[in-house]
């Protein structure tokens, strides 16, 4: 079997973890490696042909399963409401405290949610202000659980301005990286994908979304606290709330082992 044939197969049995039937343009956008379209457009109808893989529609998926086409577009159009009140959501995170960037990660980011789907955020902070950033946030999140809303904010990931790189690389990650929807922060998530250039290798054809990105808003809310906190009394703080966050998911890592 050809190179392109084996990532054309490698690709759809990714997202065929997930049930996530692809496009031929999408098949394209996530291979591993560059190649010319007709060459590739080429393989993937012999793939077909060989029914080592199947279309439906205009989807492509590894298994025989039509139901999935179904599910896809149910999918993308829930997603689409989601994306929309994600917006909502980081137009308002935007204005916490040392709050640099914001966008839509996660099975939302990919273009697919279901009526269990949560809106997954991966938030950029200023420089050494990633905890106290962070615990704001959360104290916030926990006033949500009151409105039944805490599925709209789950700040999953964090990383702050002064060390923009994912060290972990792989496949995964590339992917990760390269369907974010950045919602703020222009010029950070400029910097953040040029430091995350080694997703290139992963995903050579697979465009970045920047231009989704708004320039980062202020409020007097923000602008207090970091007024606050700019100093080594908040860099203290912030080093504290690191070593206390640390010894609660110890604790909670250690109580799952012991279940």
């Amino acid at each position: 079997m050809s190179e392109i044939k084996r990532n054309i197969l490698t690709t759809l049995a990714y997202f065929d973890l997930f049930n996530y039937p692809l496009t031929m343009d999408e098949v394209y956008l996530f291979l591993p490696a560059k190649y010319d379209y007709g060459e590739f457009g080429y393989a993937l109808r012999s793939l077909v042909i060989d029914r080592l893989l199947y279309k439906f529609e205009k989807y492509y998926t590894l298994k025989n399963e039509p139901f999935l086409i179904e599910r896809r577009e149910k999918g993308n159009a829930k997603a689409a409401e989601m994306i929309a009140i994600a917006g909502k959501v980081g137009d308002l995170l935007i204005r916490f405290p040392y709050v640099r960037g914001i966008a839509i990660s996660g099975s939302l980011s990919k273009n697919f949610a279901d009526d269990d789907s949560d809106i997954d955020l991966f938030i950029i902070t200023a420089k050494n202000r990633l905890w106290i950033a962070r615990t704001i946030m959360h104290c916030f999140k926990k006033l949500t659980f009151l409105f039944k809303k805490e599925h709209y904010f789950c700040m999953n990931y964090y990383i702050d301005e002064q060390d923009l790189l994912i060290h972990e690389k792989n496949i995964y990650t590339a992917t990760e990286v390269a369907t974010l929807m950045p919602l703020h922060g222009e010029t950070v998530f400029e910097q953040f994908y040029l430091t995350n250039g080694w997703t290139r290798e992963y995903l050579p054809n697979k465009c970045l979304r920047l231009a989704t990105a708004k320039p980062v808003k202020s409020s007097l809310f923000k602008r207090f606290v970091e007024s606050l906190f700019n100093n080594p009394v908040g860099n203290f703080i912030d080093s504290m709330l690191m070593r206390v966050t640390a010894k609660r998911w110890l604790k909670k890592m250690l109580q799952k082992k012991a279940q």
